[in-house]
């Protein structure tokens, strides 16, 4: 599912019990995370419940193009991740330094209806994609 087919899901969804449960739903369709991957180095820090990323990068003619996998041990976290990989996975360093998440999830209101723990945590996700993003960059 693109990020657009997301932002519109969420357009078509009248109250935020629906909207958490349109969350939850995109979290469970994530594909499997490896096992071998849930290692310290892919936790991401200053998240409530624990969330694995993993990055692989692939040179393109844009430049070094990002994908990514993900998955928490939260139902909730679990559909913030897919919503973050649908907006990152698959553009180039360039792109992910200049998408402004907060932004993007702010215009459906998404923020503003999360605990501060999981806005936290969705933060320290977004900053890590683009850690991800600057690293690629550096080595390019």
């Amino acid at each position: 599912m693109t990020i657009d087919d997301i932002l519109e899901g969420f357009a078509l969804l009248d109250d935020w019990e629906e909207r958490y449960r349109f969350l939850i739903e995109l979290g469970r369709d994530l594909p499997p995370f490896p096992d071998e991957a849930r290692t310290d180095a892919n936790k991401v820090n200053g998240c409530a419940s624990q969330v694995w990323l993993l990055s692989r990068t692939e040179e393109s003619a844009d430049g070094p193009r990002l994908f990514f996998q993900g998955d928490s041990d939260a139902h909730l976290v679990r559909g913030l991740v897919a919503v973050l990989l649908a907006l990152y996975s698959g553009r180039t360093a360039a792109e992910i330094e200049e998408t402004d998440a907060v932004a993007v999830l702010d215009g459906i209101g998404l923020r503003e209806h999360l605990t501060p723990q999981r806005s936290n945590g969705l933060r320290s996700m977004v900053n890590r994609i683009r850690a991800e993003a600057g690293r690629a960059l550096a080595e390019a």
